[in-house]
């Protein structure tokens, strides 16, 4: 395999010559619609943090465009996430919080161009995955505010078969990577039938009111609010409602949740690429916890954290 490390591209992107960008470019187009119109199934290694898991998936497109995936955890504790047309059916354990998203190459927004203007983009080389000849696509951050990625893409169906994410120095942070991968086998309804233990996923009445009450003074360039969605609490350990900000291609989640009187201290961390920041702040209606959570530098965590306000003193009840 040609490779060129991510901290490379970084130092040396302006001599990037544009038939490169345009032939990378096409591999994102490719990309962005092989999730919606190709069935497969195969096993993938899920690392982070020096720790690794092992999942077996099964992904279906029927003749009416409707698309069916089912992940289930192989070693360790039995969790799976089954999703219909990208949203959450069910989930068990948190699945569907660790290694979901990395199903999510084929969004269609990897094509946008806010994502080309938050991250230079570039064919770097080609690779073997699964047995299967792969191109190596590095998409390396225009600022400090996000982490590069090592896409290797299947050259038959530009499906993603391994991932990597990386930090400024060009240091491991979270790797994907399939180990078997069967192009075009259609799972059967059986494989797509979640265990008993798998729970339904609903609406949150609250959202609205969510996204309503709250503004961020900042955002990293690039990111936008996406959705809406229930995840539970790094507070509290209950479900609560988040808001997803998205730049086509990293996600973090800001919780705010209200605190009732609970003492709760202000707290950052960082565990690999994943950064979390609590923040206790005082609105009208009573203490909430804003906590920000995602795969963004620290610093970046922090200041969102700190530019969340209440919108005309209104706050979660």
């Amino acid at each position: 395999m040609r490779f060129i490390p991510i901290i490379s591209l970084l130092l040396g992107s302006w001599l990037a010559l544009p038939a490169a960008a345009t032939e990378a470019q096409d591999w994102l187009e490719r990309l962005a619609d092989a999730g919606q119109s190709q069935s497969f199934q195969g096993t993938f290694v899920y690392e982070r943090n020096g720790s690794f898991s092992t999942h077996r998936i099964w992904h279906r497109v029927d003749e009416a465009g409707v698309v069916r995936e089912r992940l289930l955890q192989l070693d360790g504790p039995d969790q799976e996430v089954l999703h219909v047309d990208g949203r959450t059916q069910c989930v068990s354990g948190t699945l569907a919080d660790e290694v979901g998203d990395y199903q999510a190459w084929s969004a269609r927004d990897l094509s946008s161009q806010r994502l080309l203007e938050s991250y230079d983009l570039r064919v770097i080389g080609e690779s073997r995955v699964a047995g299967r000849a792969a191109v190596v696509l590095a998409l390396s951050p225009r600022d400090q505010h996000r982490y590069g990625v090592e896409l290797h893409l299947d050259q038959e169906s530009a499906l993603p078969l391994k991932s990597l994410l990386l930090n400024d120095k060009g240091q491991l942070l979270e790797r994907f990577q399939y180990t078997q991968f069967d192009l075009g086998a259609s799972p059967t309804d059986q494989q797509l039938q979640s265990g008993a233990g798998c729970r339904p996923v609903t609406a949150s009445k609250a959202a609205t009111e969510v996204v309503g009450a709250w503004r961020s003074d900042w955002l990293p360039p690039g990111f936008t609010l996406s959705r809406v969605a229930e995840r539970r609490s790094p507070v509290s350990d209950e479900q609560v409602t988040s808001l997803v900000y998205f730049d086509g291609l990293a996600r973090f989640s800001v919780f705010v949740e209200p605190l009732h009187g609970v003492m709760a201290e202000d707290a950052r961390s960082q565990l690999g690429p994943t950064a979390a920041v609590s923040r206790r702040l005082a609105t009208a209606d009573g203490d909430v916890m804003v906590t920000v959570v995602g795969e963004i530098p620290l610093g970046t965590a922090e200041r969102v954290a700190l530019s969340m306000r209440a919108i005309d003193g209104q706050a979660l009840q």
